[in-house]
């Protein structure tokens, strides 16, 4: 059994800041990409930033300059801190991780996490 727990979100004012983390728990072997995604109100659900086993990073556009993601494998977490907030952040973030919980191909699968909300509103 793994779980991932976000923390971290809530209401802010355009152009303020927010951090997110989510942490990741259970029967870890190893964690491989974790990421950020968010779902507007009757929009898909997008990617907003992702981190490989690597460090390497990727953003959406929509974001790049003003989020960061980054990672502790120590404590299987990874963050999102949001910067220059905008309203059209506003949305559900999700993060995810790709987990294998033994050696084998068969133990690896993506879990997400329940979603926190992120509004921007003065």
């Amino acid at each position: 059994q793994v779980q991932l727990v976000e923390s971290g979100g809530g209401l802010v004012q355009p152009g303020g800041s927010l951090g997110l983390s989510c942490a990741a728990s259970g029967s870890i072997f190893s964690i491989h990409a974790m990421g950020w995604y968010r779902q507007a109100p009757g929009k898909q659900r997008e990617l907003v930033a992702s981190i490989n086993s690597g460090d390497s990073t990727n953003y959406a556009d929509s974001v790049k300059g003003r989020f960061t993601i980054s990672r502790d494998n120590a404590k299987n977490t990874v963050y999102l801190r949001m910067n220059s907030l905008k309203p059209e952040d506003t949305a559900v973030y999700y993060c995810n991780a790709d987990i294998s919980r033994g050696v084998s191909v068969l133990s690896r699968r993506v879990y997400w996490g329940q979603g926190t909300q992120v509004t921007v509103s003065s």
